[in-house]
């Protein structure tokens, strides 16, 4: 097997393995009366505390209007205060409610067990592997500038200044 079909292989693999986990998942937390968005949200803040809207966008990789969605959703449920930032008319600092705490053990032992169940029968040896390799591949992909997702014919290898 070349290279280029070994990689091509492991980012099919990749892929496939994290729309299943995600697919999983959200049909599990859906039994919590959540979506796997909004459980993902739930989560950050409880680890996080009180945070505004357009840093929640940007931990969750998220556009701001989708989060802001989502936060409707969540606070219609109960979950979530929005309150006012000093000083900043536009901006709202999001925090979980009491009710939210019990939601949060329920997600967090539901994450627990999906992650027992999808990494069961695996060495511990191999998921540090598997996290080193993740980690690098992760990073790779945060360093891509526009020029290295062009097509290879319209890249050239010396830049040459326009006057």
């Amino acid at each position: 097997m070349s290279h280029s079909q070994l990689e091509a292989g492991f980012l099919t693999h990749l892929s496939l393995a994290a729309r299943k986990l995600q697919t999983t998942f959200d049909s599990l937390i859906r039994t919590h009366g959540l979506t796997l968005s909004r459980a993902r949200l739930l989560l950050l803040l409880s680890k996080a505390g009180a945070v505004n809207q357009t840093e929640l966008a940007g931990l969750l990789e998220l556009e701001t209007p989708t989060v802001v969605r989502l936060l409707d959703k969540l606070q219609q449920q109960g979950l979530i205060l929005r309150q006012p930032v000093e000083g900043d008319r536009r901006a709202k600092q999001v925090m979980l409610t009491k009710n939210a705490r019990s939601q949060v053990a329920e997600v967090d032992h539901a994450a627990s067990q999906m992650r027992h169940l999808a990494l069961r029968d695996i060495a511990e040896a191999d998921l540090v592997v598997a996290s080193r390799v993740l980690d690098q591949v992760i990073r790779n992909i945060e360093a891509l500038t526009g020029n290295d997702l062009l097509p290879a014919e319209n890249v050239s290898s010396e830049t040459v200044p326009h006057e």
